[in-house]
């Protein structure tokens, strides 16, 4: 009686099994890496091209002005808001009155017309996102942007994923502070951090477990 199958067979058959699993277990692993890289999440990335090349390095950092100044909505609306051009004139009209990189600002101001900047921290649509609320419970800025005065220009230096807003929901303490320091990129608490984030916990009435639900970010 002939063998239909050659000895060689269960040979094949167990490399083209290990071989598939392999395939698939690499595809999970791609995916979970590419989903997670900077390419994606628009961390890291060179800067995208604005009309002017605002540095809050300058700015925030060595001038010390304060975010509020020209993020005037941020503590009272959901988006913090981009300054229109008067503010950035009320201190370009006195100085660097013809400096050519701030052409765009003068001709905004005499034309009318406001400058189109690029947004750097965008969230999707279906993601419902308050500035407001943050502040008011004592997030800092640069928990979600980073040492942004320490930049010449501004680009995304945190991955804006779910993740990283769960890890927050999930265990907030650590990152609140006294609502003061909110805008203040050097703050270090003065004692321990874990014990000051449990009392601002009590202090700003927030309830951890409430955090994770589903319809606080989509709605």
């Amino acid at each position: 009686m002939s063998q239909i199958f050659s000895p060689a067979a269960d040979t094949w058959m167990r490399l083209f099994i290990v071989g598939a699993a392999s395939l698939a277990a690499g595809a999970v692993v791609f995916s979970v890496a590419l989903a997670r890289s900077d390419w994606i999440t628009g961390a890291n990335i060179h800067p995208p091209e604005q009309p002017v090349p605002f540095s809050h390095r300058h700015h925030a950092g060595e001038l010390g002005i304060d975010c509020r100044y020209c993020h005037t909505a941020v503590a009272e609306g959901p988006r913090a808001g981009l300054p229109p051009t008067h503010t950035c004139m009320t201190c370009h009209s006195q100085i660097w009155t013809n400096a050519p990189m701030l052409a765009p600002v003068r001709e905004s101001l005499a034309n009318k017309a406001p400058l189109r900047w690029h947004r750097v921290a965008l969230l999707p649509d279906y993601v419902y996102f308050r500035h407001d609320i943050h502040i008011a419970k004592g997030v800092g800025c640069v928990e979600c942007h980073g040492r942004i005065d320490t930049m010449p220009l501004t680009d995304r230096a945190i991955p804006l994923t779910m993740e990283f807003c769960l890890d927050c929901h999930r265990n907030p303490g650590p990152r609140l502070r006294p609502r003061e320091q909110v805008t203040n990129m050097d703050w270090t608490p003065a004692g321990d951090r874990a014990e000051l984030g449990h009392a601002l916990l009590r202090q700003y009435g927030i309830r951890v477990g409430e955090l994770t639900h589903c319809n606080l970010c989509h709605r």
